[in-house]
């Protein structure tokens, strides 16, 4: 198996995650955005979007993050990060999808101004920021309000749903918008369950 992606990506987190929670590991094969190389023609000849993650499986290859993470999940050995029961199943794909649809759009326009921007000199447009911390709020508080009964999006268990939002509630942690995980108390004790997985510190190490 290879891995195309950068370490900072959130996607390429994302399918780093579900590998090190299935116990294994993946050839890495870093795609540096920073020189444009995901926009190189040997590069979108794999993926034509020309974006990361892009994956290879003894000759299979696929795009996606939430895809892979699926495939990995249904191919590799280890506890499944898959509900087989129907409500838990159904509740963890609500759940990727709200990620993908309202979390991640909003807490991407807070990180990309606050955490991204200033690394490489640039000054953080307050209007994005405030654009992005209203949705990124309301995402949240809806998901306080679901945690109030269970530990994990998908029920008592830990799901690829959770992994799907780690690397976002990771970023906005580093930014001083991560009041939005602290001041909710169900949001905050999840990510503190979170963070501190092996997988996760293995991701981050």
């Amino acid at each position: 198996m290879k891995v195309y992606g950068h370490p900072f990506s959130t996607c390429t987190r994302k399918v780093l995650t579900t590998l090190a929670e299935k116990g294994h590991q993946a050839e890495f094969v870093m795609v540096d955005l920073t020189k444009g190389e995901h926009k190189a023609p040997q590069y979108t000849a794999k993926h034509p979007f020309g974006v990361i993650p892009f994956f290879e499986d003894d000759g299979f290859t696929m795009y996606e993050s939430r895809a892979i993470i699926r495939y990995l999940d249904a191919k590799l050995p280890g506890e499944k990060l898959t509900p087989s029961d129907l409500p838990s199943l159904g509740r963890m794909e609500q759940w990727l999808s709200v990620e993908q649809s309202y979390f991640s759009p909003s807490s991407m326009a807070i990180i990309m101004e606050m955490f991204f921007k200033p690394m490489s000199g640039g000054k953080p447009d307050m209007d994005k920021v405030n654009k992005g911390r209203d949705g990124t709020a309301k995402a949240l508080d809806v998901v306080d309000r679901a945690l109030m009964s269970q530990a994990y999006l998908a029920g008592d268990r830990f799901s690829l749903a959770d992994i799907s939002w780690m690397p976002y509630l990771q970023y906005l942690s580093a930014t001083p918008h991560g009041t939005l995980i602290t001041e909710r108390p169900h949001v905050k004790s999840w990510w503190q369950r979170l963070s501190t997985r092996p997988s996760w510190k293995k991701v981050n190490g």
